[in-house]
């Protein structure tokens, strides 16, 4: 899809948007992390209000995650302490299901797990608005819910608490951060009259992104122009040469913190020592997470084995769950490409065509902006596409042991997203029938 260019600037078109959000909402909250982008957006929401609506009550959503740098904490607590009597604050420090790319045993860790006290990477906060298992206001938590879960259930609690209307999350979220956001704005299913950053969660409950074509130039140019405060930990991530795109105030220990995990030792020395104890993997990602030992550069395979061999022994050294988790993945992308099959571009047919690979036709993909051809793999799923380099989204065994080596539990490397709707009813089979010794995993 072609960008549409409107004429007038971002900023203009961010207050038209609140201009419409006030209008259209009954009840609206800011979802606050503590990084530059819901930072903004807090600050410009209060300043709208202020001006236009000064009898709106706004709701702000802290979603903590127990493990960050000592900075971010700081800066939330001061925006907290600033603007509490301006707002309704609630900082959630419940204890949830958060993954983890660290290790081979583990998919989860649970920040603030209330069994494990003593490993805490710090104190609990101590203000009145700070709910946690002993001051829980929060009637829609179910105990170690899923982190995705427990942001989306905090806005039906919202919308209850608040007896009922129309409510909206405001988020940081941009399109240019990547392009699986990007995408999602350009593929909304459940917009809000005809607008693609605001989406549905349930019943009178949405989403919005009112900063979602801003640039991250444009954060900081906001920032800088208004005298926002803002997280000091981007000064800490330039000074040790990060490039923007690579500061992120995220989770530690997810898919895409764990490069940067190593920063912790030399920006918070003390906030390491407490991750390595909190999390399995924390201080091998820390060393070898760019490395071979982690599933980055250049794999070579063992002696005697073909990938498709190297990826069964690994995933037999796997305890059952995870195994089962990959399994149930790969078995999922081996029928896509044996039955429905992926778009791909000419160029790229045509040289999978010259290469040998035994492939056919199976109609358009509907999901690809030019309409490209399905293709169908009709022998057995490669060992490995190295001397295919016009793409890298053809399947092989290759890919799949790349998973297992990077912890991947998602199988993002391999085009997958994430489906918890279908691990939640797993594991809701896996309680009922815990006496089933083993499942099938044979890919």
């Amino acid at each position: 899809m072609v960008r549409e260019y409107l004429h007038m600037n971002v900023y203009d078109a961010f207050l038209a948007r609140l201009h419409f959000l006030f209008e259209e909402f009954d009840h609206i909250y800011v979802s606050f992390s503590g990084g530059k982008d819901s930072g903004l957006l807090l600050n410009l929401v209060l300043d709208y209000r202020n001006q236009h609506y000064p009898e709106r009550a706004i709701g702000v959503f802290h979603q903590d995650f127990e493990a960050q740098y000592t900075v971010t904490t700081e800066y939330v607590e001061r925006t907290f302490e600033r603007i509490k009597d301006q707002v309704e604050p609630y900082w959630v420090c419940l204890p949830m299901a958060t993954r983890t790319a660290l290790s081979s045993y583990e998919m989860y860790w649970y920040p603030w797990d209330d069994t494990k006290k003593e490993l805490w990477v710090r104190e609990m906060p101590q203000k009145e608005y700070v709910i946690n298992l002993e001051n829980n206001r929060m009637t829609t938590y179910r105990y170690r819910m899923h982190q995705e879960d427990l942001a989306k259930q905090f806005g039906r609690w919202y919308r209850d608490a608040h007896d009922g209307g129309k409510t909206v999350c405001l988020l940081g979220m941009r399109a240019d951060e990547s392009l699986q956001r990007y995408s999602g704005f350009l593929n909304k299913k459940y917009g809000y009259k005809d607008t693609c950053w605001i989406s549905k969660q349930f019943k009178d409950v949405w989403c919005a992104s009112p900063l979602y074509d801003w640039s991250t130039d444009d954060v900081w140019h906001a920032t800088y122009l208004f005298g926002y405060d803002y997280n000091r930990l981007y000064d800490l991530y330039y000074m040790a040469g990060l490039k923007p795109s690579q500061m992120r105030v995220a989770s530690p220990f997810n898919d895409y913190a764990k490069d940067a995990l190593n920063l912790y030792r030399v920006i918070d020395p003390e906030i390491w020592c407490k991750l390595v104890g909190r999390v399995q993997g924390a201080n091998f990602a820390s060393i070898y997470g760019k490395s071979k030992a982690m599933g980055y550069r250049n794999i070579t395979l063992p002696e005697g084995h073909t990938w498709k061999s190297y990826t069964k022994f690994l995933l037999d050294t796997l305890p059952k769950r995870l195994r089962n988790n990959y399994a149930k993945k790969f078995n999922t992308s081996i029928q896509f490409w044996h039955g429905t099959g992926g778009g791909l571009d000419e160029s790229v047919i045509q040289e999978l065509q010259e290469k040998g690979y035994q492939i056919r036709r199976n109609g358009v993909s509907n999901y690809t902006l030019n309409q490209k051809s399905r293709i169908v793999f009709v022998g057995p799923i490669p060992d490995h596409t190295d001397d295919i380099k016009s793409t890298k989204d053809i399947p092989s065994w290759k890919r799949m042991c790349y998973c297992i080596l990077k912890n991947d539990h998602i199988c993002r490397f391999m085009g997958f997203g994430m489906t918890r709707q279908q691990q939640k009813r797993l594991d809701m089979i896996r309680r009922k029938y815990k006496s089933i010794e083993e499942f099938d995993y044979e890919v």
